[in-house]
């Protein structure tokens, strides 16, 4: 099958010691930044850990304490058991509900990207109580029609398409070694960026992903098949949506939902990708902040 996610920036490899919460499905490794009404982020993939997101974190941790963690069965968030089953997108809100009670908060802002802003709208819709506000950040969208624009090789030169071909062929013929995926990465980076220069800055990144994790999470999205439209009609809280204009995630996905959502601001970032805090910081986290600073209340 083939693989589909929305890889995250990565500042820094070397993050800082997660605190744990032991449940009935394994652990779930966490980590705070800041003091102040709190924002949960979380990061895309899936299968990916959130060290990537540490950065950016402690960027909006000003005035608010933010929260990153690592989605099931990723980073140091560990698995009593990894299957169909235990990797589906309703068990992946739960655990963000044992996360938010673990912590005492009685609602947070939820900040998604790419991925992670699919699952931030599903968990809108299934605890809308508990979102006091959110933001969409390059988001892949509230239901899976993604799946069928998604088109990593359309972003890529000749020379690009050519070089990914190779690196990905050497994988399937049984290369495992990390100097071609990481190869293979650097031909694949350039999709997410406006300015290709930064790929290398990426590549490493795309290389963490679990296959398996990533899997079995899409292929839970296609069966049910996933889609919070409905819900999201419904949902009256302020949402920020943040969207490259040289995005990988076609803009229909944001136009479609800021149609949608009865109280949200579209903010289309020009010569930028999927990273709007690395390639348009200027815009990105200026909109970011001001939403924060309008939008939190204080935690219980």
């Amino acid at each position: 099958m083939k693989m589909l996610f929305f890889c995250l920036i990565v500042f820094s490899l070397n993050a800082q010691q997660k605190d744990v919460i032991e449940y009935s499905d394994g652990k779930i490794a966490y980590q705070k930044f800041g003091i102040g009404s709190p924002v949960l982020i979380i990061n895309g993939g899936p299968g990916m850990n959130s060290n990537g997101f540490a950065p950016l974190a402690r960027m909006l941790s000003e005035n608010n304490t933010t929260i990153i963690y690592d989605q099931r069965g990723t980073g140091k968030s560990e698995l009593k058991e990894l299957n169909s089953s235990s990797m589906t997108i309703d068990i992946m809100l739960e655990d963000i509900e044992v996360l938010r009670e673990e912590l005492g908060y009685e609602h947070w802002i939820v900040l998604g990207h790419s991925f992670g802003g699919m699952l931030a709208y599903a968990y809108a819709a299934k605890y809308p109580d508990k979102v006091s506000a959110m933001i969409q950040s390059h988001s892949g969208g509230m239901d899976i029609d993604i799946r069928n624009s998604f088109d990593i090789r359309s972003m890529l030169n000749r020379t690009q398409q050519d070089s990914l071909n190779y690196y990905s062929a050497k994988i399937s013929l049984g290369d495992e070694s990390e100097a071609t995926a990481l190869k293979r990465a650097e031909f694949m980076a350039p999709a997410y960026l406006h300015d290709a220069s930064l790929a290398k800055k990426i590549a490493p990144r795309l290389t963490q992903v679990n296959r398996m994790i990533n899997s079995y999470i899409w292929d839970d999205l296609r069966s049910i098949p996933f889609n919070r439209t409905e819900e999201m009609k419904n949902f009256k809280k302020t949402v920020l949506i943040l969207h490259g204009e040289t995005e990988i995630v076609p803009l229909n996905v944001a136009q479609k939902a800021n149609r949608i959502l009865s109280n949200s601001k579209l903010v289309v970032m020009p010569e930028c990708g999927h990273y709007g805090w690395l390639e348009r910081p200027d815009i990105y986290l200026k909109e970011v902040k001001y939403f924060l600073k309008n939008n939190s209340v204080l935690a219980n």
